[in-house]
C-alpha cells in the first residue's frame, strides 16, 4: 500500500510550487499532494512573514489528517507552524530545516546553509541551536536573490549557488551543503556537480525532496512524533481563527 505525503506551501503566491515539482520523488505507488495557504504572505523572508503564515499553515495540516493523509511536509525552511502542527495531529509533520540539518549532521562533520538573503543568518543560527544541530554548524551564506525571483534566471541562480557553496567549503570548512530556501528545489544536482569539478565530493541537500522521503520512511516504519512531547492544545475558545476540529479534541462549545 502506498504512502500519501502532503506538501503544504505556506505562502499565497500561486504557481510558486507546481505538482510536477514532485514527480519521481517517491515511488509510483505513492502520492505526493500539494496545497497552498489562502491567508498569509506572498513569500517568507523574515520572522514577520513567518508569523503571518502560521495560522493557515496549521489549518492545512489539520485538514491533511482529516483527509486521510499519512504525513505532512511544510514547504519552507523557516518550518513555520511545525510544533503547533504536531500538537494538532497524530500523523508525522516534518519541517525541511529541522530534517535537513539533522541529515547534514549524519553526512559530515560540518555543514553550511546557502540561503536567499543575508538577513536570514540569525534565523538559521537560532534554528540550528533549537534543532540540536549547532555543534556542526559552519556558516550561512546568501545568494542575495529574493525568493520570488529565484526562477527568473535559473542558470544564474544555479551559478550563484555553486559559487557560494564553494566559498562555504573552502572558507568555512563545510563538508555538507543545505539549501536555505525551498525555492531552490531542483538545483542540488547542478551545485553538487559544480563542487565536484573543483575537487570537492560534497553532498548537497535539497530540503523538500529529502524531507518528503524521510516522511515516507517514518510512515513505513510506523513512527510519528511523540504525543508526550506534542500534546493536544488545551480545550478553550478561540476567536478570529477558522480552525477545523482537532482529532480527539472538543471545542469549548461542545
Amino acid at each position: 500500500m502506498g504512502v500519501h505525503v502532503r506538501v503544504v506551501t505556506p505562502i499565497t503566491s500561486r504557481g510558486f510550487r507546481l505538482p510536477e515539482h514532485f514527480d519521481g520523488v517517491l515511488g509510483p505507488q505513492d502520492t505526493v499532494s500539494h496545497v497552498e495557504i489562502d491567508r498569509g504572505p506572498a513569500s517568507i523572508e523574515c520572522e514577520f512573514d513567518e508569523m503571518l503564515s502560521v495560522p493557515d499553515t496549521v489549518r492545512r495540516i489539520i485538514e491533511a489528517e482529516r483527509d486521510g493523509v499519512d504525513a505532512v511536509v511544510i514547504d519552507c525552511m523557516g518550518d513555520p507552524g511545525l510544533k503547533a502542527g504536531r500538537e494538532c495531529v497524530t500523523i508525522p509533520v516534518l519541517g525541511p530545516c529541522e530534517t535537513s540539518m539533522n541529515l547534514a549532521c549524519m553526512l559530515g562533520n560540518n555543514y553550511s546553509v546557502i540561503t536567499v538573503l543575508e538577513r536570514l543568518r540569525g534565523q538559521f543560527e537560532n534554528q540550528a541551536k533549537v534543532f540540536g544541530a549547532w555543534e556542526k554548524f559552519a556558516s550561512v551564506r546568501a545568494v542575495d536573490i529574493p525568493v520570488l525571483e529565484l526562477e527568473g534566471d535559473p542558470e544564474g541562480t544555479r551559478q550563484t549557488l555553486t559559487e557560494q557553496a564553494l566559498l562555504a567549503v573552502e572558507k568555512d570548512g563545510a563538508d555538507v551543503i543545505i539549501f536555505g530556501c525551498t525555492g531552490m528545489m531542483g538545483c542540488a544536482e547542478a551545485v553538487q556537480a559544480g563542487l565536484l569539478k573543483d575537487g570537492y565530493e560534497v553532498p548537497v541537500i535539497d530540503p523538500v525532496p529529502a524531507t518528503i522521503r524521510v516522511a515516507a520512511a517514518l510512515v513505513a516504519s510506523g513512527l510519528s512524533h511523540s504525543k508526550r512531547a506534542y500534546e493536544l492544545p488545551p480545550n478553550k475558545p478561540v476567536t478570529g481563527y477558522d480552525i477545523p476540529p482537532l482529532h480527539g479534541y472538543k471545542s469549548a462549545a461542545e
